[in-house]
Parts: structure tokens; sequence; C-alpha cells
């Protein structure tokens, strides 16, 4: 066949290529479709596929459900990327059957993968749509399924121009579940089935409220600046500093995102004449103007004494974090500009004026101070937090429900 030709003649480029990017020969070869699997042979199996951390991240939940209420399914998980199999490891590792790479999107490389695989059933995330792997299933009576799927306004764009190419090839799902009524006229624009293309919210909103266990003294209002990078904490010292000279009760908390930065927080924080402690040495935000988290496993809880949350990696190039773990607990986020981890959650949260993603410390300032001054404000902001759950939530139910029905 011809692109399995091409294939071989380029590969030698394609090697390279993955070889500066870090892939190791043996993720390479898992890529060939070269792999040991477990036997399968008298299982039915059960196939997930996310092509890196957030993908993984927002499948977790949905992963673990299946194992729970299928217990005799045999689950494979594949990524594209290595932090993706990392993270599939860390949190996967223990519930999956089998993590591995997926196939490169050539014949002799999908169909090694599936003969030794042979899933019952696939769910690709979000909008992995890849010719060879989807012909193959269709052939195979593999039942294929898009879940979380969104098409970005860009994309579509792109993808619209290409309808005679995705039309053809979305007739190979057996159903395409979107995050929004707007991706469903998406998909379907481009070539998707009506009859097999439905709504069912976004699987990354599917999370529960943390069990706060602790209590803490706020002595005042509380900004809390979660997983910072280096280059953060100054702009939030600064930030705080502005904000404290009218709000004398203002408190900051500040939770570096690798605790090997603990020193380095430290001097940040010494230098601004605050007052200032550890958490984990009984810090007393009645005394003291800022916390420092030293402590593992606490920050999700925190966010219930915040006021206002600050989202790190956003104000350089990590691409930010996850500002759910905030807005679950009806406080605000602000965030930089740098967002594009979670750049999906982000527009939803924005829409629904529940957060602010803001270019520079001014216009964090300007945000901040209104959520400060304004009650009625505040209180509009908390409640559009609660809301955006109450408007994505039900999506793992959705894909249970299906699994129940196609497996």
């Amino acid at each position: 066949m011809l692109i399995n030709l091409l294939f071989n003649i380029f590969y030698p480029i394609i090697r390279y290529f993955h070889k500066i990017n870090d892939y190791s020969d043996d993720a390479l070869n898992r890529k060939l479709g070269n792999i040991q699997t477990p036997n399968f042979e008298m299982d039915k199996v059960i196939m997930f596929h996310g092509v890196s951390v957030g993908e993984i991240n927002a499948m977790e939940k949905l992963i673990k459900r299946t194992k729970e209420e299928f217990p005799n399914l045999k689950i494979v998980v594949t990524t594209g990327t290595n932090t993706g199999q990392e993270i599939a490891y860390k949190k996967l590792g223990n519930i999956a059957d089998f993590i591995t790479y997926f196939p490169f999107d050539v014949p002799q490389c999908v169909n090694k993968f599936l003969d030794k695989i042979h899933p019952n059933t696939v769910f690709m995330m979000e909008t992995e749509i890849w010719p060879n792997f989807c012909k193959s299933c269709k052939k195979k009576g593999i039942k294929l399924f898009i879940i979380n799927g969104r098409i970005s306004d860009r994309t579509f764009k792109s993808y619209k121009k290409l309808k005679f190419f995705f039309k053809p090839l979305l007739k190979n799902y057996t159903g395409i579940f979107t995050q929004s009524d707007e991706d469903l006229e998406k998909f379907i624009r481009i070539g998707a089935k009506p009859g097999i293309t439905e709504r069912m919210n976004n699987l990354k909103f599917d999370i529960s409220v943390p069990n706060v266990d602790f209590e803490l003294e706020k002595g005042g209002k509380i900004l809390l600046a979660a997983s910072t990078h280096s280059g953060e904490d100054e702009i939030i010292v600064d930030i705080y500093t502005k904000l404290k000279q009218k709000y004398k009760d203002l408190k900051l908390v500040i939770a570096p995102r690798h605790l090997t930065r603990l020193d380095e927080v430290e001097n940040i924080v010494g230098q601004s004449g605050f007052s200032y402690s550890f958490r984990s040495k009984d810090a007393n935000l009645t005394i003291d103007d800022i916390m420092i988290i030293d402590t593992m496993g606490e920050l999700s809880k925190m966010f219930a004494f915040s006021d206002i949350s600050f989202i790190g990696g956003s104000f350089n190039k990590t691409g930010g974090h996850n500002p759910l773990e905030s807005i679950i607990f009806g406080k605000p986020v602000i965030s930089g500009p740098s967002i594009n981890n979670f750049k999906d959650i982000y527009a939803i949260i924005k829409n629904a004026n529940a957060g602010f993603v803001v270019k520079d410390k001014y216009e964090f300032i300007k945000y901040a101070d209104k959520l400060l001054s304004d009650k009625e404000f505040y209180k509009e902001t908390s409640n559009a937090c609660e809301n955006v759950f109450k408007s994505q939530q039900g999506a793992l139910d959705f894909v249970i429900n299906k699994i129940k029905i196609h497996i």
C-alpha cells in the first residue's frame, strides 16, 4: 500500500524528529505497533485515548468509574506524548490493564496495534480524528466514539474547507459526543451524522468538592496564589502590596507549584517587608500578612478559604493550571494570559463571567479591586462559578450509560 511505502521511506526523518523531542526507542517501537500486551483473547476490551496531560486528567474519573461499574472489562489507555504517558502511569497505573502509545496513523502500524489490543470499543477524547485508525476500526467491527468533542473556532474554519475529507471519515464513528451545542453544530457542519451526534457536556467539570478537614483563621480576606512558578511570585507580591494599601486586612497565601522553590519564594516574601510564616509551622493569618504553603496535598482544600484565586503558570509560558479547583468552591479566578493548557475551560469560565484572564498585573489589580470593593459584583461572580458547574456536569454519567449500551 502506498501509505505504508511512503511511511517506511520517510521513517528515518520521523524517527529523527521524535528523538530530538526525547522519545525513547521503546516509545517509537510501541508507536510502530510493536507492543507486548497481556492476554486479552477471551476478554472484552475498552480503549480510552487522550493525546496528552489535559485529556488524561479529564478521563481519570471516567476510567476509574468504568473499572468500578464494569470490573470484567479490560481497560487500555493510550496517549500520544511522553508527558501523557507519565501522567497515565501516575494516575491510572493501578486501574488500567495496559497503558501504551497510540500508533502512528499508517495501516501497517494501526492494524498491528488493533490486532494485539483487539478492543470492542474505543473512546477518543476531544478531536482525535485519525483517518487510518477510524477506517481500520470500522473494518474490524470496533465501535469508535469521540467523547468531550470540541472544535475551536480557528480549527473549524479550516475543517469547513475540508468537509469533503472529513465527511467520509466521520461515517466510521458509532457516536460523536460534544462539550456544547456549538461544538455539536460544528461537527455536523463538517460531515458528522446528526443521528449519532449528541451533546454530553464537559468531562473536566465532573469533579467533586474536596472534603476540607482543617480550619483556617483568616483574619481578613485572602488572595490565594496557587501553583506559582519562578517569576510569578514577584508579580503577585507586587500586586498584593498595591492592594494592601487600600485593603488593610487583606492576606496573601502563596502555594508554589514545586516545593523545591520554597527558599526562592521565602526570599521574595522576606524582601517585601510583610510578616510571613509557613503553613507547616502553625501559620496564623490573624497575625501574619502572608502564608507560604510548604505542605503536600492541601492546596485543593485551601481554595475553600480564599476570596480571590490566582492560578499560576499563567504569567509565564507554562500554560496555566486547572482553575476549576477554585471555581468549584465558588471562588472567582484571575489568571495571566498564558492559559493554553486549559483554554477550553477558561473559555467557559470567561463566557459565564466566573473568572478573568488578564494581560498584566495592572489589569489584575483592576479586577481584584472590583471584586474586593463591590459586594454585588463579587456575589454575581461567585454565583456564576456555581452556574458553570450546574451547566456542565453530567458528562460522566452520559459516557457510562453509553458504555452500558454499546460494550
